[in-house]
């Protein structure tokens, strides 16, 4: 085997060991996650899973990043980016900063799951600090095309934005709020500062 196909087969499996501690992650928590569990969804040993995450943090914080890389392929491939109205794509936006049905919802367990462990495990921090980071200049992005009002931050705006989808979407996640009352409350802040269409997140 030449270096390139090694190094390719180490980047296969590792990627699979990801996407099951994904899975394993937000069905049974880290705490109950069982590497051997992972090792055998993903199909390799336990011994190659060690290696390559030294620690449950260790995988916890990369299987975040993965999870937010593989939606961020979605977003891009079939999200806001095929909308040209920024009003709808802006409010696409919003939509993947919630926790609807399927992928979306199996990525704020993850969410939660660093948030909980960050309070314990300091060294998780820069992940949180990192995702966090890019969503903001994301939606940052996102607000300045539907016009931010002179002398605004859209960085700001932004903050409030994900501040607004992570208190909601904790009481959506834990079924105490519908997830299209959180989606007009977002929506309706936005409508406000920026002057958008106000019907449009009941549409």
């Amino acid at each position: 085997m030449t270096e390139a196909a090694a190094t390719a087969t180490e980047r296969g499996a590792r990627e699979r060991i990801l996407a099951a501690a994904v899975e394993r992650i937000a069905s049974d928590g880290i705490d109950d996650m069982r590497i051997a569990r992972v090792a055998m969804d993903a199909g390799v040993s336990t011994s190659l899973v060690h290696y390559h995450f030294e620690t449950r943090e260790a995988l916890l914080g990369e299987a975040l990043e993965y999870s937010y890389e593989r939606a961020g392929e979605v977003r891009l491939g079939e999200g806001e980016e095929a909308d040209s109205d920024p009003e709808r794509r802006l409010l696409a936006m919003i939509d993947q900063c919630l926790p609807y049905p399927g992928a979306l919802r199996q990525d704020w367990v993850l969410w939660l799951e660093l948030w909980l462990r960050s309070v314990r495990h300091p060294e998780l921090g820069p992940t949180g600090a990192r995702l966090y980071e890019r969503m903001r200049a994301w939606l940052s992005e996102g607000l300045v095309a539907c016009g931010v009002p002179e002398g605004s931050d859209p960085g700001e705006m932004a903050d409030r934005v994900l501040a607004l989808c992570d208190g909601l979407g904790v009481r959506v996640l834990i079924g105490e709020m519908a997830i299209e009352y959180a989606r007009e409350q977002v929506w309706g802040y936005l409508a406000g500062e920026l002057g958008l269409d106000a019907s449009l997140a009941a549409g």
